[in-house]
């Protein structure tokens, strides 16, 4: 997306302070707090963190960024720019142990990242862009969607890699957005969403995925407004079998409180590994000072430029 606009009143960020605020935060509400490492536990989340690298981050807002990172074991970040500056200090301020790798950049000078603990997970060999041979186009359509599928906006990016016996695959994502006036834009996103489902489900079942692993995980931005099923995007996704978590909490992975944009997908047998899953509205936490001193857009408009206006989601799961 483009840049959101650079806030006009100055502010002086006390890090300490809302250090201290979002981890008290975090710890007081039971369907928002975040689990504890441990060795039978793995905690992915997904974040899209706001046009990082284009938006003029203050060293501040990227410790804060590392720190809610850090609360997870493994992430997938989207809207990384090519200019990754940003995006690199943010691991180093999270601590030696985390790595990262990403891809190049797809549309809107974004790539998708994946920031990983290396001391509890270890990166395996399969690394790359998702690739749908030209061929298999025709492949892609669904019913009602006359529209062709013509590839990605924005490549999906997968990985593989092993916590102690159990083996993994996640797919990055952040698909098409366009208008979600426009029914054309509407339709590429559900290609693009098809396209995920289909190809999670291929992997899952294929005698020569890679180290022989099914489990596939789609994670990332979906553009998508709500779970619904009467939703043209939730429905292609689901198509081919992928599972998204239970939303129990109710709460919207946007700070406007109004979609559930971010997703954790999944094949069914990864259903009976999860322990937990939520989201965490940091915005909830940060800079009580403008909030109580500026108008609601004043200090939306501050954290959508220096964080983000998107919320980290999460799932916890199971690998012992």
């Amino acid at each position: 997306m483009p840049s959101f606009p650079k806030p006009a009143f100055p502010y002086t960020v006390n890090l300490s302070k809302e250090i201290k605020a979002i981890r008290a935060y975090r710890d007081s509400k039971p369907d928002i707090k975040i689990p504890a490492s441990t060795e039978n536990n793995l905690r992915i989340a997904t974040w899209n963190i706001a046009n990082l690298g284009a938006q003029e981050r203050e060293e501040s807002h990227l410790k804060i960024l590392a720190e809610i990172l850090s609360w997870f074991d493994i992430i997938s970040v989207q809207e990384t720019k090519e200019n990754s500056n940003d995006f690199q200090r943010i691991v180093a301020f999270m601590g030696k142990t985390y790595k990262f790798i990403f891809s190049d950049e797809g549309g809107n000078n974004e790539r998708i990242a994946f920031i990983y603990n290396s001391r509890k997970i270890t990166l395996l060999q399969e690394v790359a862009e998702l690739s749908i041979p030209p061929s298999e186009y025709p492949s892609i359509k669904i019913t009602g969607v006359a529209q062709t599928f013509e590839g990605f906006d924005r490549c999906p990016y997968m990985a593989s890699f092993r916590i102690k016996n159990f083996e993994f695959i996640l797919l990055g994502v952040h698909l098409y957005f366009g208008d979600d006036t426009e029914e054309k834009s509407i339709n590429r996103r559900c290609l693009e969403a098809y396209c995920v489902g289909r190809w999670a489900e291929l992997r899952g079942k294929s005698k020569y995925s890679f180290n022989g692993i099914k489990n596939v995980f789609a994670l990332g931005d979906f553009n998508l407004p709500m779970i619904d099923e009467n939703n043209k995007i939730y429905k292609a996704l689901v198509a081919r079998g992928l599972l998204l978590p239970a939303h129990t909490t109710k709460i919207y992975s946007n700070i406007s409180d109004d979609k559930m944009y971010d997703q954790i997908a999944f094949l069914p047998d990864a259903k009976t590994r999860i322990i937990s899953q939520g989201v965490f509205p940091f915005d909830n936490a940060v800079f009580a000072d403008i909030y109580n001193s500026h108008t609601k857009k004043e200090f939306k408009d501050y954290i959508k430029y220096y964080l983000s206006d998107h919320r980290p989601m999460w799932l916890e799961l199971d690998i012992s």
